[in-house]
């Protein structure tokens, strides 16, 4: 889809109702994760994060988002792929605020080049016990994207036409950091395996979009 098209449609999530937690659960891996969720915001012991889900035009004017896989490390999303975004700062005016910044960290888009549309469903992540805060975003220009070396392994530019596409719903078996051999729902994006809270994210977007065409 041409960027232009995309646009009319995607400037109207700003009045819209968000799908919410049901599609979330969707591609959620474990059962228990509205009750884990209400007893993190119980005790308040869980930190705050946020993502950006950034749509833009390619070269040749077609809708892409940008994905990330994360560099090899000791923790709970070591080589994963994700969206830009990370934890919130003290200098951070706001969840929006922190999901510019990291992004712009990550992928070398500036911030001042980004439109916010609209504030996602928040989702807890119970293996690194995070609050995760996602926006949906837009650029209308082709961004000059710069991975961040010591966070990012490769950038994963993805169509919108590949991510609309039912395809791409697949069943992965995976051991986790909480459990073994596991069968979960996923996305196969660009030869990738997207599962987990990302997969969780995706599916609202997914659906806000199929709403919107």
């Amino acid at each position: 889809m041409q960027f232009s098209e995309f646009f009319q449609q995607i400037v109207n999530v700003k009045k819209m109702e968000l799908p919410g937690e049901e599609l979330h659960l969707r591609m959620a891996p474990i059962q228990r994760l509205l009750e884990l969720k209400r007893k993190a915001r119980e005790v308040k012991t869980a930190k705050k994060a946020a993502v950006l889900c950034l749509f833009y035009p390619n070269e040749v004017g077609e809708t892409y988002f940008m994905l990330i896989l994360r560099k090899t490390y000791k923790g709970v999303h070591s080589a994963q792929v994700g969206f830009p975004g990370g934890k919130t700062e003290k200098e951070d005016a706001s969840m929006e605020a922190t999901a510019l910044r990291e992004t712009e960290e990550e992928i070398g888009v500036p911030r001042k080049q980004v439109t916010v549309l609209k504030q996602l469903t928040e989702i807890y992540i119970p293996p690194s016990n995070f609050f995760v805060q996602p926006f949906l975003g837009i650029t209308h220009s082709t961004p000059d994207f710069v991975p961040q070396e010591e966070e990012v392994e490769a950038l994963i530019a993805v169509p919108l036409h590949e991510f609309l596409d039912d395809k791409i719903n697949i069943t992965k078996t995976l051991t986790t950091s909480y459990a073994k051999e596991i069968e979960v729902p996923a996305f196969n994006l660009q030869g990738h395996v997207v599962w987990g809270a990302t997969a969780m994210m995706l599916n609202e977007i997914r659906e806000i979009l199929k709403i919107l065409a």
